[in-house]
């Protein structure tokens, strides 16, 4: 609240309400109506102080109570030229930045140096940003705290996004993120087609490789990761393929029930819209091979060594994979799907007929369930009892034959040695096949 003060006819000063009731209490010390101990407590001062305001009262009225600095240009004003320089490149090349990220630029791109404060009063009186409003009370949810350890627990989410601001006419693409919990530190972040079960793969596959194993992936109920049918979800041992392959490496996967749970990784999201977008706007980037570069090489360190922070114990709880995991790794990260064989040791996969070999590493009888692994890179590899059969890829169907062929019942695996036609059991059964047929009066 400010008052003005008048002290003759023509002259006015403004003074605060502060001020204002300061002024009337030393008035009352002047004129005897307080003495300097009753001021003090009044006012909160010392006595010293209270005598040293008296003192300017007496000398230079109410305005000696005022600073003397009220009015005068700061030292550390903008001048003219150096405010319309910062006004016409804000309105040129920054105009949808927040304050903040506008000043970094300008001190990272121009040298201009100033407070954000100071930069975001510029756009606010230009009318390039409006404050934010006062948010409306919200349901109170408990917060969580941070893991521990680095590696501990791994958010990861995808965003859809028009990323590139349709500059190569992309619309919007996903952009896949991994944030560690414990940090706030971007572990990974890769542009992909959508987030499907094989972008997922391919994610998490240079992941693991790059960085080792968390202990934990915390995820929203999206398709890929969570059995969303009704009826599915009645059965216990079902499973995505993202689920069953972070069984096979000993990786728990953590469901969300609501975006607020994984906030982490959710407000990941809402900086990159703010910042990533612009960043790719001034590096002149449209296609998403240059933005993962730039990601990995720019961005990220960058965005790191601002914004996380250090973990509350130094333990890295990263897991490297081991020779076998090394191994298995793409059978682990394929979509796999169970396949019948047929009387004739065929089966169909994707509207393709396959057909089994004589020749396999395990006995294959009918009926069994094979494995078939649909592989990052395109191949198809089939699985029997951790056993990959060889197989050839038919042109059409087989064709149902007219006379009827006794087909064995079992493709048994193929054996180091064969014994040869004279080999004594061979002999012995060959004995007894010809007495058998001379029982009968049968002639051999």
């Amino acid at each position: 609240m400010v008052n003005s003060l008048t002290i003759s006819p023509m002259t006015f000063i403004t003074m605060s309400a502060k001020e204002l009731d300061k002024f009337q209490i030393i008035k009352k010390l002047i004129d005897k109506h307080l003495n300097g101990t009753e001021a003090a407590k009044l006012l909160r001062l010392s006595v010293r102080q209270v005598k040293r305001l008296k003192i300017k009262v007496i000398k230079s009225g109410a305005k000696g109570l005022i600073h003397g600095n009220r009015g005068q240009v700061g030292h550390h004003r903008l001048t003219c030229n150096e405010k319309k320089k910062i006004i016409g490149l804000l309105r040129e090349r920054y105009h949808d930045f927040k304050p903040t990220f506008a000043n970094e630029k300008l001190f990272e791109i121009h040298g201009i140096d100033h407070d954000p404060k100071t930069i975001r009063q510029i756009m606010i009186d230009e009318g390039l940003w409006k404050p934010r409003t006062k948010k409306k009370a919200s349901a109170h949810r408990a917060w969580r705290e941070r893991r521990g350890c680095y590696g501990e627990m791994i958010q990861f989410d995808g965003s859809y996004e028009h990323w590139f601001e349709d500059r190569n006419n992309s619309g919007k693409i996903c952009l896949l993120a991994a944030i560690d919990d414990a940090t706030g530190k971007i572990v990974s972040l890769k542009f992909a087609k959508h987030e499907g079960v094989f972008p997922v793969f391919s994610f998490w596959q240079e992941y693991l490789i790059k960085h080792g194993k968390p202990r934990s992936i915390y995820l929203d109920k999206f398709s890929t990761y969570n059995i969303n049918h009704q009826l599915a979800k009645e059965n216990g041992n079902t499973l995505t393929q993202f689920e069953r392959a972070a069984n096979d490496l000993k990786i728990e996967p953590i469901k969300a029930n609501s975006p607020q749970a994984k906030g982490r990784v959710e407000r990941l999201f809402h900086t990159l819209r703010d910042r990533l977008i612009k960043e790719l706007r001034l590096a002149g980037i449209s296609t998403v091979e240059e933005a993962n570069m730039f990601l990995e090489n720019t961005f990220i360190p960058k965005f790191n060594a601002k914004f996380s922070i250090e973990p509350r114990n130094k333990t890295d709880l990263r897991q490297k994979l081991n020779q076998k995991e090394n191994r298995q790794l793409p059978g682990i990260f394929s979509r796999q799907i169970e396949r019948t064989i047929l009387n004739d040791f065929t089966f169909s996969f994707r509207n393709q007929w396959y057909q089994l070999m004589k020749e396999q590493p395990a006995t294959i009888c009918k009926k069994d369930i094979v494995i078939v692994e649909e592989r990052l890179d395109k191949t198809i590899h089939i699985r029997l009892r951790s056993k990959y059969l060889n197989y050839k890829l038919l042109p059409k169907r087989p064709e149902r034959q007219i006379t009827r062929i006794k087909m064995p019942w079992i493709l048994a695996a193929s054996t180091a040695h064969t014994p040869p036609p004279n080999h004594p059991w061979r002999q012995a059964f060959h004995a007894a096949a010809v007495k058998q047929l001379n029982k009968q009066g049968m002639t051999f």
